[in-house]
């Protein structure tokens, strides 16, 4: 379900730039956490988001930017997925992409953008602070 949350994502033109790497052996997931600084805990499972550069290219000069948008309303959706299924998530932009794509065997024309570790906490932490609907909303004009 959350894979398939991901593929539901909102697209540019519907290119579907992404591409999905579902980590679950406890070796990889080690390796990984060995080249990834902003990963923690012992996730049960890792999902690589990737932009497939040869689909992000349909998209003319705003392909690649695009695509990235893409990327990561794909992450939210299964981000949110996780969630309603009781299941703790967290993205992870921390890492070395070039070690990655070397221990996953990923093409030279895909790159990955975005790592969701999946888990069971412990315990749900509280919602961090948000700024107010008052500071960020601005009606008809900036201020």
């Amino acid at each position: 379900k959350i894979l398939e949350a991901g593929i539901w994502a909102p697209s540019g033109s519907n290119i579907q730039p992404w591409e999905f790497i579902l980590v679950t052996g406890n070796d990889t997931i080690e390796k990984i956490k060995l080249i990834s600084p902003g990963l923690f805990g012992i996730p049960s499972a890792l999902i690589v988001l990737c932009i497939n550069k040869k689909r992000a290219e349909k998209g003319g000069r705003a392909g690649e930017s695009t695509a990235l948008m893409d990327v990561s309303m794909a992450a939210q959706n299964m981000m949110l997925m996780a969630y309603s299924l009781g299941i703790g998530s967290c993205p992870i932009v921390s890492f070395n992409k070039t070690a990655l794509k070397e221990l996953l065997d990923v093409p030279e024309y895909v790159e990955p953008v975005l790592i969701i570790s999946l888990g069971y906490p412990e315990f749900w932490p509280k919602p961090p602070k948000r700024r107010s609907l008052k500071e960020v909303v601005h009606v008809e004009k900036f201020g």
